[in-house]
């Protein structure tokens, strides 16, 4: 059986940061990597779900919302993945600082709390969205992004 492209990654070498996953034509899968892989500190599934309402409805709505494929958390609780269409890694860097600015600034209510808009509506918290989304911040501003996997 073939391996799939994320499993040939080392992982041991993977920090904090912002890679591409993958290119698939005009479809770029960024790799989000709010956390090093194995260390034991990993995302609540609180905090996965709250980030991904969030950055989903922020990403969605703003202006490369119609180049967005997909934004959702990894398996491992170690960061999200985002694929877009035809945007430049440039352009999604600047448009992840916007989209995280956003959310910690977000003054209204959580988008999708709702019993039937969601299939676990209880387990939302926009405090500890903000709080993972400044600290993930933090690190994007303190790295130089090369969009390349540290391998």
């Amino acid at each position: 059986m073939k391996t799939i492209q994320s499993f040939t990654v080392d992982h041991t070498k993977l920090r904090p940061g912002l890679y591409i996953s993958r290119k698939d034509g005009d479809a770029t899968t960024f790799d989000l990597r709010t956390r090093t892989p194995n260390a034991g500190d990993y995302m609540s599934n609180l905090a996965m779900h709250s980030v991904e309402h969030l950055f989903a409805t922020a990403v969605r709505n703003g202006p490369y919302g119609e180049n967005v494929l997909y934004f959702g958390p990894m398996g491992c609780q170690t960061g999200f993945y985002l694929i877009t269409r035809d945007l430049a890694p440039e352009t999604v860097r600047e448009e992840i600082f916007r989209v995280l600015e956003e959310i910690i600034n977000w003054s209204d209510e959580m988008p999708g709390n709702r019993e039937i808009e969601c299939g676990n509506f209880r387990n939302l918290d926009l405090d500890t969205a903000k709080e993972e989304c400044a600290k993930y911040l933090a690190v994007l501003k303190e790295r130089e992004i090369d969009f390349q996997y540290e391998v």
